[in-house]
C-alpha cells in the first residue's frame, strides 16, 4: 500500500513536465509566426524585421566565416576575465560584509547604492585608466560583475546555520579553513545565483563597452551591422549571442547542481 500510495503521488510530475515542454514549444512557434507575419506584411521598413528565411541565411554566412569567431574570442576572453576579477572580488567582499556586522553597516549600503547604477556612467573613467583596449572592456565587465557577487554573497553568509559555525570553532579551524569547510558549502546557491547575475551583467558591460569604442569583438559587429544598415547580419549576431549566454548560465547552473534542485 505504500508503494502504491507513492506511485500515486509522483505519477503526475510526467504529464506536468510533458504539458511545460509543448507550452514552451507552443511559445516558439508562436514567436516565430508572429515575426514571419510581421517580416512579409511590410508594414516595417526593408529588413527592419527580415524573414526567416534571410535571417538563416545570414546565420549561416556569419557562421562560416572565419573572421566571426576571431571576434567571438575576443569577447569570450574579455567576459572570461571580467567574472573572474569581478567574482571574486565580489566573494571576497561579500564575506567580509556577510561575517562582520561592523563593516556590514557602514559599508553595504554604498553597495545597495551603487548597485542598480548604470555602470555605463563610468566607461569614460575606465577609457582613462586602462586605455581603448580590451582592458577598459574588461574593467567594466568587472564593475559590472562585481556588485551582484558581493550582495549575494553577503546575504548568503547570514542564512547559514549557526550550528555549522560553532562545530567549525569547535575544531578550532581558522579563517581559510571556515571559509573553505563550513561558509562556502553552507551557501553555494547564493554563489551560484551571484555568479549567474554577474555573469549576465558582466556580457552587458563588456558589449556596451565594445560598441561604443572598438575595432573588434562581438559588440563592435553588432554596432557595425547597425550602422550600415545590414539587420540581417545584426540580427543573426544578437541571436547567436542569445544562445551562447542561454548556455553558459545553464552551464553555471549545472556545476551549482541546481538543475538538479528545480527537478526535485
Amino acid at each position: 500500500m505504500a508503494e502504491t500510495g507513492r506511485l500515486t503521488r509522483t505519477a503526475p510530475t510526467a504529464p506536468a513536465m510533458s504539458q511545460v515542454t509543448l507550452l514552451r514549444i507552443v511559445i516558439i512557434l508562436g514567436v516565430l509566426a508572429t515575426w514571419e507575419v510581421l517580416a512579409r506584411s511590410g508594414w516595417l521598413y526593408r529588413d527592419v524585421v527580415p524573414s526567416l528565411t534571410t535571417l538563416g541565411a545570414a546565420l549561416f554566412d556569419l557562421l562560416s566565416g572565419r573572421e566571426y569567431y576571431f571576434h567571438l574570442g575576443v569577447t569570450a576572453a574579455e567576459i572570461v576575465a571580467a567574472l573572474a576579477i569581478g567574482g571574486l572580488s565580489g566573494m571576497a567582499v561579500g564575506l567580509v560584509l556577510g561575517a562582520n556586522r561592523f563593516l556590514a553597516a557602514a559599508f553595504e549600503r554604498y553597495l545597495y547604492y551603487l548597485g542598480p547604477t548604470p555602470k555605463i556612467i563610468f566607461f569614460p573613467i575606465m577609457i582613462m585608466w586602462f586605455g581603448i583596449g580590451p582592458g577598459s572592456k574588461i574593467a567594466l565587465g568587472t564593475l559590472s560583475c562585481f556588485f551582484p557577487v558581493a550582495l549575494s554573497v553577503a546575504a548568503g553568509m547570514r542564512e547559514i546555520d549557526k550550528v555549522l559555525i560553532r562545530v567549525g570553532r569547535s575544531f578550532r579551524a581558522n579563517t581559510w579553513q571556515m571559509v573553505w569547510k563550513i561558509y562556502l558549502p553552507a551557501m553555494r546557491h547564493p554563489v551560484i545565483n551571484g555568479f549567474r547575475l554577474g555573469l549576465g551583467i558582466a556580457l552587458i558591460g563588456t558589449l556596451l563597452a565594445e560598441t561604443k569604442l572598438s575595432n573588434k569583438g562581438i559588440g563592435f559587429l553588432i554596432i557595425n551591422a547597425y550602422s550600415t544598415f545590414d539587420m540581417p547580419r545584426m540580427y543573426a549576431n544578437l541571436i547567436v549571442l542569445f544562445v551562447i549566454a542561454i548556455g553558459a548560465n545553464s552551464l553555471v547552473s549545472r556545476i551549482g547542481g541546481l538543475d538538479n534542485i528545480k527537478r526535485k
